[in-house]
């Protein structure tokens, strides 16, 4: 029987070695990663966006490019990466992604199907009147909002948003009723809020504080399970309404399939982010840089999938 020789058992052993060779050449990623935002450009989720991609782009070793993709109400950015298959495609987007299937009828992508990255961050919501408002605070909401139902009203962003769900859940916790008056847009409910066509405008709640300072309005409570340092003297809902939290988050999440490599290198380089200028600059304005990983945004999801079907059942919103 012939002796294999010696280059024969060399060239067998790099055979052998060639896949974990070609597997630490080919690390994520391998090519320029995308973030699609699926919202209008200049609005609040496509600054912290652009703050990490270009975070990201410096410790990745591929530049990471932000893409605004407005439509649906968010879904349009959201189906994208959904479908795509190149593993270098996320979208960073609100938790609008467990709203949306309970307002639209197809949204075009599962949520459970979409791969949890991280939440990035949550900012508080805000409960606003007018300066002049007869409201003196949120109990007095409360206590008027009881003794006639239906007679106050509040603003949202338009139906089926993050702040139209917010006020039903409100009123399904405090056991009240409230007129919901949509708008296209936060700047159109406020010129309402000032003229005393609605009695109340809910925001986030980094939206108010400079007509605060200007005198021209003020925050009854904010929405998250604790007050928010932006908002000094400003209390919680749930000092009134026990357990009560609801809060804007924001996430970055890759279509299925999306390598969990890939999941654990984004959330190692991003954690050294924790307490620099985007965290400081979120919390100007009400909110909190997380980025939790992906074990608390699939906790999100599972949970606030079934809470907004049902949120939207109760309030009989009509689905789009």
């Amino acid at each position: 029987m012939p002796h294999p020789s010696r280059r024969g058992v060399l060239g067998t052993a790099a055979a052998l070695a060639l896949p974990g060779l070609v597997h630490a050449q080919a690390a994520w990623p391998t090519r320029p990663v995308r973030f699609i935002v699926p919202f209008a450009p200049g609005g609040p989720v496509e600054v912290p966006a652009r703050f990490i991609a270009e975070h990201l782009t410096h410790r990745l070793g591929q530049p990471v490019v932000v893409e605004t993709r407005p439509g649906a109400g968010g879904a349009l950015g959201i189906q994208i990466v959904a479908q795509s298959t190149d593993q270098h495609s996320l979208v960073f987007t609100t938790g609008s992604v467990a709203i949306l299937p309970a307002v639209q009828r197809n949204p075009g992508y599962d949520p459970f199907a979409l791969t949890p990255v991280s939440v990035i961050s949550e900012n508080a919501m805000a409960i606003n009147v007018r300066a002049q408002s007869p409201i003196r605070d949120f109990p007095d909401l409360l206590a008027r909002a009881r003794a006639e139902p239906g007679k106050i009203s509040y603003g949202s962003s338009g139906v089926g948003t993050t702040t139209h769900l917010l006020g039903e859940l409100l009123k399904v916790r405090a056991g009240i009723d409230l007129l919901h008056v949509p708008f296209r847009g936060t700047g159109q409910g406020m010129g309402s809020l000032y003229s005393g066509d609605v009695d109340l405008l809910l925001t986030d709640a980094s939206i108010p504080i400079p007509h605060i300072r200007d005198g021209l309005m003020r925050t009854l409570a904010v929405t998250s399970a604790e007050p928010v340092s932006a908002l000094p003297g400003v209390p919680a809902v749930a000092q009134s309404v026990p357990g009560f939290s609801m809060v804007l988050w924001f996430a970055l999440l890759g279509p299925a399939g999306f390598p969990p490599e890939a999941v654990a290198r984004l959330t190692r380089e991003m954690a050294p982010m924790r307490g620099g200028p985007l965290a400081e600059r979120m919390e100007a304005g009400g909110g909190r840089l997380l980025l939790t990983g992906p074990d608390d945004l699939a906790t999100r999801i599972r949970t606030e999938v079934p809470l907004w079907r049902d949120v939207v059942r109760a309030a009989n919103i009509p689905q789009e």
